[in-house]
């Protein structure tokens, strides 16, 4: 749902609220800045799509809670002294947020270990890996996924 109004903006957040969502995502849904009631992640790996979210249950730990709307940290990282202001936050779920991190954590430690390694080979060598999960609608790793998706 993208929204392009101050009605359409109450109603993402809405959304939001009725999936428990607090603070910052409310916050930004009430000011017009999430564009989308969707998954901003680069890499959405939620099996029903970027569009699906559930509703955080009372208990905020555990599986129930990976599909669950989340605030991440993007483009600077919490580990790297990121925010949670509207500038440094995207619409998340939990899981995906999860993933990316690691994503970008392997990723970067990789390349700074082997300066060299070009993003073909990377994605050449998750493609051979049958427990690495992919990205949302998509077959296979790219180069350009994993320079879009992990490198900021």
């Amino acid at each position: 749902m993208t929204v392009k109004s101050e009605d359409a903006w109450e109603a993402v957040a809405k959304e939001l609220e009725n999936r428990h969502a607090r603070g910052i995502l409310v916050e930004m849904a009430r000011n017009g800045q999430i564009l989308a009631f969707r998954c901003e992640m680069p890499t959405c790996y939620c099996p029903h799509g970027p569009e699906h979210f559930d509703r955080w249950p009372e208990s905020k730990h555990g599986p129930e809670v990976k599909w669950c709307p989340n605030p991440d940290h993007y483009p600077v990282l919490d580990k790297d002294g990121g925010e949670l202001d509207p500038w440094n936050v995207r619409l998340a779920h939990v899981e995906c947020n999860n993933i990316d991190y690691h994503w970008r954590e392997r990723v970067r430690f990789m390349l700074e270990e082997t300066p060299t390694l070009s993003f073909e080979a990377l994605a050449e060598a998750l493609n051979g890996k049958p427990k690495v999960p992919k990205p949302f609608g998509v077959e296979s790793w790219t180069a350009e996924i994993l320079r879009t998706a992990y490198v900021s």
